[in-house]
């Protein structure tokens, strides 16, 4: 048998790796949070869509500063994402294992995913946690 047929057959018996589940609450009437949970199924997350008319206190009571408020919060692999933080940063936060609560893009900025159908320009994401507040991306 080629290597290529073997290596195609190996691909077929192996099986998919679980997607990670993201936990998205939101409020029940906000549109573009929904559009957010669809940009993150349509990279190949597990989206459970919880409603919640409390999505600024669930999102303090998790560490996210009042400051940085955004429309809706998500949980996955352990950590906090708070507004429309875009996918590939997400999958880095997840690859990369820092040792904070979460991330957050502060407000609903008009180029972020949820808002736009894409993201486009920079957006500045901050982690948060025990040691405090930092710019975590900034692309």
């Amino acid at each position: 048998m080629k290597k290529s047929m073997f290596a195609a057959l190996m691909l077929i018996a192996t099986p998919a790796m679980a997607a990670e589940t993201v936990t998205v609450y939101r409020d029940p009437s906000c549109g573009c949070c929904e559009m957010w949970a669809d940009h993150m199924a349509e990279r190949g997350y597990d989206v459970k869509i919880v409603d919640d008319t409390e999505v600024a206190e669930r999102a303090m009571a998790a560490g996210v500063p009042e400051e940085r408020l955004s429309c809706h919060h998500a949980e996955v692999g352990g950590y906090q994402v708070h507004g429309h933080v875009p996918e590939e940063i997400i999958a880095r936060l997840l690859d990369q294992r820092p040792s904070v609560t979460g991330i957050v893009l502060p407000g609903m900025p008009e180029n972020s995913p949820g808002m736009a159908r894409e993201k486009y320009g920079t957006l500045k994401v901050y982690s948060y946690g025990p040691g405090g507040i930092k710019v975590y991306s900034n692309e």
